[in-house]
C-alpha cells in the first residue's frame, strides 16, 4: 500500500508559478509510474502529466504542455509538478497517483493522494 500526500497548492495570480509536491510513504514508489490529474467539482478527473518509474520520460496533456514540468526524486520518494504561466482555467484540485503503467488513463492508477487546491486568480 502506497500513501501519497500532495502539497504546494495555493492562490496565485494569472501568469504566476507554483510547484506541487507529492510525497510517498514507501520507497517502493520507485516501482510505479506516477501521474498528476486535476478535477473541477462536478467533473471527471482530467489527465495532466505522467512520468516513468525512473523519470526518463514524461508526457503532458496538450493544455499544459510547455508550461508544466513533471519530475521525480526516487531517493526522496517525491514527485513534483512545476507549473508556470498559470491561467485561470488551471484552477482545480490536483491529485497525484501511482500506477503500474505509464498512462494517461485514470483507471491505470492504483493509489491516489487526497488532492491539493490550486486557484489562479485574474
Amino acid at each position: 500500500q502506497v500513501q501519497l500526500v500532495e502539497s504546494g497548492g495555493g492562490l496565485v495570480q494569472v501568469g504566476g508559478s507554483l510547484r506541487l509536491s507529492c510525497a510517498a510513504s514507501e520507497y517502493t514508489v520507485s516501482n510505479y509510474a506516477m501521474g498528476w490529474f486535476r478535477r473541477t467539482p462536478g467533473k471527471e478527473r482530467e489527465f495532466v502529466a505522467t512520468i516513468t518509474r525512473v523519470g526518463d520520460s514524461t508526457y503532458y496533456a496538450a493544455s499544459v504542455k510547455g508550461r508544466f514540468t513533471m519530475s521525480r526524486d526516487n531517493a526522496k520518494k517525491t514527485v513534483y509538478l512545476q507549473m508556470n504561466s498559470l491561467k485561470a482555467e488551471d484552477t482545480d484540485v490536483y491529485y497525484c497517483a501511482a500506477g503500474r503503467t505509464y498512462s494517461t488513463l485514470e483507471r491505470d492508477y492504483d493509489y491516489w493522494g487526497q488532492g491539493t487546491q490550486v486557484t489562479v486568480s485574474s
